[in-house]
């Protein structure tokens, strides 16, 4: 309640940093492939003026540079929608929103569970309003937008276990919502890409419960192993998702805290002998030639360092890092959809989640935006203008639902 009064006290200092942010945008690469890239260095000065200001907030004490992230982040309140029944409840104790077309059905809806992005730090259900009223209304099916525990406050595996705990819920009780338990499917962007994908393994092969019709994933973030593929060297310093933020999003989750990320980056937290196992998995050689062609260059392999692994090892389970799952598991998923964004360092993580569904026998859907960058999705309608590459992608997940 105090951070709008906040606001108004630091204005001036927000002005500066508003300045600073201004004066440092150049350092940052927008290629002019990108979709509306006028319009993505205004949303970037937005956001940088945001950090800068949360930076001198946290300094002075009055909140943490976090705190106030996720406050502006929020999203306004949307008002009615004429189409929809839009109530809040709780599953299993976990907070979600639930979206009901109003029109009548011939039969049961399609039902989506759906867990937002903002690398598992950031992201609420009034944050994803927008997209998830879009999807409901115009797949006309029965959207669960799940709130989990966000980190640091709260580490792996709690998203997760959120995620799951909503979905189990879910599944046991569709005939109260109108869905058809055939046609149940799991979706999210970025860190909620990387819990829906945890989240449709875990139920693979169970039977006792309605199988997962669908999973789709977009820009995913799948595996912490290697923050040097092709896509984050040629997508490190392309908003909105920089590559060090990756590897700092994901210590987060894990611990609560980024100790080691410069490590993490260099890729002396892993094994030798664990990096030869999942390297048929994980490796640029996985990744099509025609992704390689900008700004690769092989790069000298760095010493592992055994304390920084007994840090991070968890990010070898696959519900943190679901593209170490065994074939086992991937050979049981469900029909698969998965967008990737050409500018976008996490663009490999679905390249290669795709081979592996692929090479297992899992029908995939693959839809890349060539002129894509990172959260363009939620940034489809933005603050009263548009990036028609990010509607375009959206009403591709639309289609592809229609089609289950």
């Amino acid at each position: 309640a105090l951070l709008p009064a906040l606001l108004l006290l630091l204005l001036p200092l927000a002005a500066l940093a508003a300045a600073a942010v201004l004066l440092g945008l150049p350092g940052y690469d927008i290629p002019p492939g990108v979709n509306q890239p006028a319009k993505l260095r205004l949303v970037l000065t937005v956001l940088l003026g945001t950090a800068a200001l949360g930076r001198i907030l946290e300094k002075t004490g009055l909140c943490s540079q976090i705190t106030f992230g996720r406050y502006v982040r929020q999203g306004r309140k949307l008002g009615l929608d004429p189409k929809l029944f839009i109530q809040d409840l709780q599953f299993n104790k976990v907070p979600v929103r639930v979206y009901q077309p109003k029109a009548t059905s011939d039969g049961p809806r399609r039902g989506i569970l759906f867990f937002h992005g903002g690398g598992w730090v950031f992201g609420s259900l009034d944050t994803y309003e927008k997209v998830c009223r879009y999807l409901s209304r115009e797949s006309d099916s029965v959207v669960v937008s799940v709130q989990y525990r966000l980190a640091p406050e709260h580490k792996y595996p709690a998203a997760y276990e959120d995620c799951l705990s909503a979905t189990l819920h879910f599944l046991q009780h569709l005939q109260h919502y109108g869905v058809d338990p055939a046609r149940v499917t799991v979706c999210g962007d970025s860190a909620g890409g990387n819990l829906a994908a945890a989240v449709s393994q875990s139920l693979a092969g169970s039977s006792h419960l309605p199988r997962l019709r669908a999973q789709i994933l977009i820009y995913p973030g799948l595996q912490a192993l290697d923050f040097n593929l092709p896509s984050y060297q040629q997508n490190r310093g392309v908003p909105l998702l920089f590559r060090e933020r990756a590897a700092f999003f994901a210590l987060l989750y894990l611990n609560g805290h980024a100790l080691h990320m410069k490590e993490v980056l260099e890729g002396s937290h892993i094994p030798p002998d664990m990096r030869l196992k999942y390297s048929k998995w994980v490796s640029a050689e996985n990744i099509p030639e025609e992704f390689k062609v900008r700004g690769v260059k092989p790069l000298r392999p760095t010493d592992f360092i055994a304390e920084v692994y007994e840090t991070v090892k968890r990010f070898c389970e696959p519900n943190l890092c679901p593209l170490l799952a065994e074939d086992s598991v991937v050979q049981q998923l469900p029909e698969s959809f998965i967008l990737t964004c050409e500018y976008d360092v996490l663009r490999d993580d679905g390249l290669l989640y795709k081979k592996r569904l692929e090479d297992n026998g899992v029908p995939v859907t693959w839809y890349h935006l060539k002129d894509g960058f990172h959260g363009i999705i939620s940034l489809y309608d933005y603050c009263g203008f548009s990036f028609p590459s990010g509607k375009k992608g959206l009403d591709r997940v639309v289609n592809f639902l229609k089609s289950l």
